[in-house]
């Protein structure tokens, strides 16, 4: 009997270790699933983030290109997504108002953009349809700030325009009313987001807060002067990155 006990006992130790190298197998089964999870999750949406950034720089190139071909000189930066328009062009030195040749330059951005936007962003009423010469890409602008920037020389006047945060601003501000002058359409276009569209195009003044050119010499503040175009995408949708990776661990 004491023999047949310590059988008995010898057999259930060993089932008992058996179970728990079961489970441990079992976890670090789990364990792997999970971390291929969020290791698919991270790597989905910072391809996502690329794309976005790659696509990003086409436009800009596109403008720029289209531009040229008009006789408007601009710079990108396709890092931060950046089109500069240098003041020279656009303003006399201290002015708000655009010059003709400004008119005439802004004309042409907004005859570029309005073969771009109808790409990448969508309209409040009326079709949605794409026109046929877009890329076929996934991307979205979420928006195109018109941004007005100054050098740091204080400004003399004392009307309404009395320091370089409102001239940036209310240079900016005209900026805007002239591409839209021209383009109406382009006012209109807007980004989805559920079931409101948001404006595309917005201004903003940053006066000599935003520098290009740390300088004090009269090249320096003369870059600094300028309106830029900054453009920003459509962030990843996470939640359906995140439905996108289950689909894939549930396929395999």
């Amino acid at each position: 009997m004491i023999l047949e006990e310590g059988i008995e006992a010898e057999v259930d130790e060993e089932n008992y270790f058996v179970s728990m190298t079961d489970m441990m197998v079992g976890l670090v089964f789990i364990f792997i699933i999970m971390l291929m999870y969020f290791a698919l999750q991270f790597q989905d949406i910072t391809d996502q983030m690329t794309g976005a950034d790659r696509e990003r720089a086409q436009i800009l190139n596109q403008l720029q290109q289209t531009l040229k071909e008009k006789g408007v000189e601009v710079t990108i930066d396709t890092q931060n997504g950046i089109l500069h328009l240098p003041d020279a062009i656009l303003f006399d030195q201290g002015e708000y108002r655009l010059k003709p040749e400004g008119e005439v330059a802004i004309g042409h951005l907004a005859d570029a953009l309005s073969e771009v936007l109808p790409c990448y962003t969508d309209v409040r009423e009326g079709p949605q349809a794409r026109p046929t010469s877009c890329p076929d890409t996934p991307y979205k602008i979420e928006s195109v700030y018109v941004e007005g920037h100054t050098d740091k020389d204080q400004l003399n006047g004392a009307g309404v325009v009395n320091s370089n945060l409102v001239l940036s601003a209310i240079r900016a501000t005209n900026t805007f009313t002239s591409i839209i002058s021209r383009r109406p359409e382009v006012g209109e276009r807007c980004t989805k987001k559920g079931q409101h569209c948001a404006a595309v195009l917005s201004v903003s003044g940053y006066g000599p807060e935003r520098p290009v050119d740390e300088g004090d010499s009269p090249e320096a503040k003369q870059r600094n002067r300028r309106i830029d175009l900054r453009l920003t995408m459509v962030a990843p949708n996470s939640q359906e990155a995140i439905r996108a990776v289950s689909r894939e661990i549930t396929a395999r």
